[in-house]
This record gives structure tokens, C-alpha cells and sequence, in this order.
């Protein structure tokens, strides 16, 4: 017997008591129960039978704060496929998804769906560096502009600019002054 079965029967014993007695301040004082419960037991089961003395959960049906099922699924897929943590998370929520969600709530949310936590000792992301080498010269060149300042012999400042420009092909460095 299960012991949701003997609760039920209990709470049975207690309202046939106190049908048989017609007392129900004796009946809660015998059997150890505030009045009140009785009438709740009470009304349960003259409503509901039987399953109205089954025990139910404590808690509300809905809850106003509850985090959407449309967030809850975009954080799954982003630990999933990224392996991001909740920081990154919430970074990557914000500025591609429009969506605010704090890393505590994206934290209890990779909890609750027994989420494993990022292993502690990953090393830091390589940047991958690609080359654009080009086989002919002066297809790509990359420029860069520079300001200088230098002194004359009587103290003034004298304003140049810098210009350099490197084929991708050869890697020849072109620098020019100008002022």
C-alpha cells in the first residue's frame, strides 16, 4: 500500500468519525487536525470524491515570471551548438536575438534541464589568422596612413603623413612622406 493510499484513507477515517460522532470539535481534537483542515478535507471530497483528498503539489498552475518557452529552446541551442556559457550567452542573446535575459536566469535554466557545466580548463580561443595571398601582384593591396610630427631645428612642430601600401603577392612594402 502506497502511502498516498493511506493518507487517503485517513483523511477518510477522520470525515466517517465525525459523520458518526455529529461532532466535529471532538472529532479534530481525537484525531489531532485543525478545524480548518477539516473543512477543506471536507470540501474536497464532497466535491471532488476520493481524488479531491489526494495530496497535490503546492504550487501555482502558471506562474507570471516563468522564462518563455521560445528563450528557454534559443538557450538549449546556443549551449548545444556554441558550447557558449551563460555570459556569453546573454551577450549573444542581446545583440543578435534582441532578447534581455540576465546570466542568472540562463544559468537556472541550463540547471533545470540538467545542463552539464563547461569544462574549467579550456585554454584560450586560437584566432585563426588567414592570409589573403594573391598570385598576381597588385590584385590586393592593403594601405595604411600614418600621422607624424616631427621638430625643426628651431623647435617647431612640423605635420606629416605617412603612406604605406603592401602588395599581398610579393609582400613589398611601398612608404611614402608627405607633408
Amino acid at each position: 500500500m502506497k502511502a498516498e493510499e493511506r493518507e487517503i484513507r485517513r483523511k477518510r477515517r477522520i470525515l466517517d468519525h465525525a459523520v458518526k460522532s455529529g461532532n466535529i470539535a471532538k472529532t479534530c481534537r481525537y484525531f489531532g487536525v485543525p478545524r480548518s483542515l477539516f473543512y477543506v478535507w471536507r470540501n474536497a471530497y464532497q466535491k471532488n470524491g476520493e481524488e479531491g483528498l489526494r495530496r497535490k503539489k503546492p504550487i501555482a498552475r502558471s506562474h507570471p515570471n516563468q522564462t518563455p518557452d521560445e528563450i528557454v529552446e534559443k538557450i538549449q541551442h546556443l549551449r548545444r551548438k556554441y558550447h557558449l556559457g551563460p555570459i556569453r550567452i546573454m551577450w549573444y542573446m542581446a545583440r543578435y536575438h534582441h532578447m534581455r535575459v540576465s546570466d542568472a536566469t540562463i544559468y537556472r535554466v541550463l540547471k533545470r534541464h540538467g545542463v552539464n557545466r563547461l569544462p574549467g580548463k579550456v585554454g584560450r580561443r586560437k584566432v585563426h589568422t588567414k592570409r589573403y595571398n594573391k598570385r598576381v601582384p597588385g590584385h590586393h593591396i592593403q594601405m595604411d596612413v600614418k600621422f607624424l610630427i616631427f621638430k625643426d631645428k628651431a623647435g617647431k612642430n612640423i605635420k606629416r603623413y605617412q603612406y604605406t601600401a603592401i602588395d599581398d603577392a610579393t609582400r613589398i612594402r611601398a612608404l611614402k612622406i608627405c607633408g
